[in-house]
Order: structure tokens, then sequence, then C-alpha cells
């Protein structure tokens, strides 16, 4: 594999990351689940044998790094496309191309799609037809979930691979290796970074290789010669560098709908260090706090309802207070709701009800309501015996009508709402048992059995 592969005409600067993509699969950080001996892909490449696959992946864990690769090893043609820039113009250069170099070369051609869940229906169809014939071996690279944004009919061709977020010793590995290479990195300059500070960056780039890189190359202007006549880079300076790096979070993303789904579970599973660690990553990564403050009131009637009805105000209170005040003030509201939720009596027996009742009036018939419950502002309607022996509750015993039923009679019996016994529920349910006994020996019941 020639470094012409990864490198621009000479004079053309590069950045830093862009020189030091991995050549060969020695140099490649992470990934050891699909990328060590033994596994399929990684002997794929080895052999120079590789298949159509689609690699999902979070940014900067080498994914087009890992195409040009697998096109290298299998002396292939290489065609890259960009979903986010290229059209039908394109995709059909491309494919002639690939076609060129099948009739005239006999060779093999690697078409790599870069963020290619961008492309629409009818523009992911127009590779099967190539693919199915060989003119193409097809790679795809997403940050996307590919169930959801790929055609099932180019899934079906295509073997998925899933690349993970770079640990932090993986990116201080690749950190190292620029720092050593003499001819794509800066082996030629006598720098010193010590282990502290490159596990700092490694942290400030949330698993992404580039970043890293990225980074590094902002701190490059910052260097001082020390005493020992090395170039290095104070804690003071590093930490400017690092000032306003975001975590990874891509709203509308994957990883926004991990992060606010983990939240909602740590909340819903009575972890409020958990529920708070996810509050502040979303934050962390430029999520708007009153998009958590909305789902925070959701929680309050999902996961707790009446087992502690207080839940749902304090939500309420706390969406308000950031509305009023913004940050960090409504920050600070957000996570003390967070942390009631998580630790208050869970019940789902509203929430479950109301879905059942839902659930069962679509699929049911439109019932009247009974005549004993309509109102009767005319003659007409009293003549019509709307309202008739309507028992006023405030009039019973109890303030309660024994015996009295609201729904249809075809509904009679049934129960949706089923309080568990934890928190206030405990005495909602000892409430309902009461009065339920009262019906049951009531000798006034409005639909006899």
């Amino acid at each position: 594999m020639t470094l012409a592969l990864f490198q621009a005409e000479s004079g053309v600067y590069q950045p830093l990351a862009a020189r030091m993509r991995p050549l060969s699969l020695d140099d490649y950080a992470g990934q050891e689940h699909i990328l060590s001996p033994g596994k399929p892909l990684y002997e794929a490449i080895r052999a120079g044998q590789p298949h159509s696959m689609i690699l999902w992946g979070p940014p900067g864990t080498g994914k087009t790094t890992l195409a040009r690769m697998i096109a290298a090893s299998a002396d292939a043609h290489l065609e890259t496309l960009s979903a986010v820039l290229s059209g039908v113009k394109e995709i059909r250069a491309a494919l002639d191309r690939a076609q060129e170099q099948r009739r005239m070369q006999r060779r093999q051609t690697v078409l790599f799609v870069d963020e290619v869940h961008r492309f629409n229906k009818a523009q992911q169809d127009a590779f099967l037809p190539w693919i199915e014939d060989g003119t193409i071996l097809f790679i795809g690279a997403t940050t996307e979930n590919p169930s959801f944004e790929l055609n099932n009919a180019l899934l079906s061709r295509a073997r998925v691979y899933v690349l993970k977020a770079l640990a932090a010793d993986d990116l201080v590995r690749v950190l190292k290796q620029a720092l050593r290479d003499p001819k794509r990195g800066l082996g030629g300059r006598n720098i010193h970074l010590s282990a502290t500070q490159l596990e700092r960056f490694a942290v400030a780039a949330d698993g992404d290789a580039r970043k890293a890189l990225n980074l590094l190359e902002l701190a490059l202007d910052l260097l001082e010669t020390d005493a020992q006549g090395r170039e290095a880079l104070s804690d003071e300076l590093l930490a400017q560098v690092l000032q306003g790096n975001l975590k990874r979070f891509d709203k509308g993303g994957d990883a926004f709908y991990e992060q606010i789904s983990v939240l909602h579970k740590a909340v819903r599973g009575s972890s409020p260090d958990a529920a708070l660690y996810w509050f502040a990553r979303m934050l962390d990564g430029g999520c708007d706090p009153l998009y958590i403050a909305r789902r925070v009131v959701r929680m309050a009637s999902e996961d707790i309802g009446n087992a502690d009805p207080r839940a749902l105000s304090l939500a309420l209170d706390a969406w308000n207070t950031q509305e009023r005040l913004g940050s960090p003030e409504g920050e600070l509201a957000i996570a003390q709701a967070i942390v009631y939720l998580a630790s208050a009596p869970k019940s789902n027996a509203v929430y479950t009800a109301f879905n059942q009742v839902r659930a069962d009036v679509q699929a049911g018939p439109g019932l009247e309501v009974p005549l004993h419950l309509r109102n009767a502002p005319t003659k007409l309607m009293q003549q019509l015996d709307y309202g008739g022996d309507y028992r006023y509750a405030h009039d019973e015993s109890g303030a309660y009508a024994a015996g009295e039923s609201y729904l249809p009679e075809p509904l009679k019996d049934r129960r949706w709402y089923h309080p568990v016994e934890r928190g206030l529920e405990t005495k909602i349910r000892e409430k309902l048992e009461y009065l339920r006994a009262l019906d049951a020996a009531s000798a006034r019941k409005r639909y006899p059995d």
C-alpha cells in the first residue's frame, strides 16, 4: 500500500489527521471486535477478498480509512462519493468509471459512499444492479442506525459492521504515533507531552481519533521551549485548547435518542446518580435544557404517576424556572427534579390504564352516554328521561353513591386502573377497594348482576 493513497500532491497542506491515516491493519487503532485475527472482516482484508458492507459508527472511528484499506488490500479501483455532496450525476459517473475499470482493466471497483443514510430510497436502489452483477463492491459509511435509514434491499446485500467509539487508550496510541512518525507526523520535532496531557487530549476527543489529532494540531502553535530544549505545552495553555470542547452528541441522531432514553431509564430505575450523569452529558453535548425539562415532565407522569403526584408539580416548576431564569439556575432546578423523580416511589398504573383505555376505545364501538348521566336542560330532554334517576353523590352517605355506574352498560365491569402498592397509590388502592366493596353490597346497583 502506498502513501499516495492517503497523501495529497507534494506541497499541498494536509491536516495532521489526514496525514496520519493508518497505512495497515497493524497501525489501525481500536475495533478489535471486528479487526482481530480470526474475525471475518480481518481475515477478508488479509486475504484481499472483501465483500459489500455497511460500516456503522460515530465520527472519527476509521470508517473512511477502513474502506481505503479494503480497496488497497484487494488491489481494487476506489471510487468515493459523499451522499451530502453527490447526486444522480455523480453516481452515474462513478458507475461508468467502475464499468470501464471492469471492461478495460479487468479490475474490481470498491465504491465507498460516505454518509450513505443521506441518500433517498431511489438513490440507494440505484446501486443494487451493479452490486448484483459484480461491477462494484459496495461500502457504505453511516453514523445513523442502518435499520432505520437504509433500504432493506441494500441491507440484504451488505453485511453491517458496527464500529465503536475509540477508548482513551486507543486515542493515546494514535497521538503517540503522530508524535513519533517522522514522515507523516511530528517525529521531526522534539515535542514533549506528559502522559497526563495525552490522556486529557484523549478524553476531550470523546472516542474520535480525527478530533484527537485536530486538537493536537491546534496545540502546536502554543508550544514553548522548556528547560530541556523541548517543545512543551503548559497545562494552562492545554486547558485553553480544550476549552469549550463538546462531547459527542448529535441532535436528532442515534446518540441523542440513546442518551435521552438512558436518562429516562435511570429515573425509572431509581438511580439518581446515573440520571444526573446523563443529564450532564446531554448538557455538555449542547442539548437544549428545555427539551430535557419537557421530557422530565413526561417521566413524572409515566413512571411516578399517583405514587407521588408532587413529582409532576416539581417537574413543571423546573421547566418554568428554566424558561424564566435560563442557565445555570434553570439547569439546577431540572437537576433537582430529576433527582426527586429518580428517588420517588414508582408507578406506571395511570400510564398503563390510559393506553389500555385508548386501545379499547379505538377498537370498540362508540358507546352512547347512558341516559341517567345525560344533562336535561330542556323539557324534551326531560320527557326522554335524560338524567332520570341520577344520583347526586354529595347527597349520599359518605358522598358516595354506592352501586352507581358511570360507564356504558357493556363496560360496567371493566377495570383499567390498578394502583400499585407503592407511595400514595397504596392509599388510593385501599380507597378504591373499599368503595368497590360498598358497590358490591349495595341494593341500588345501576346494572344488576
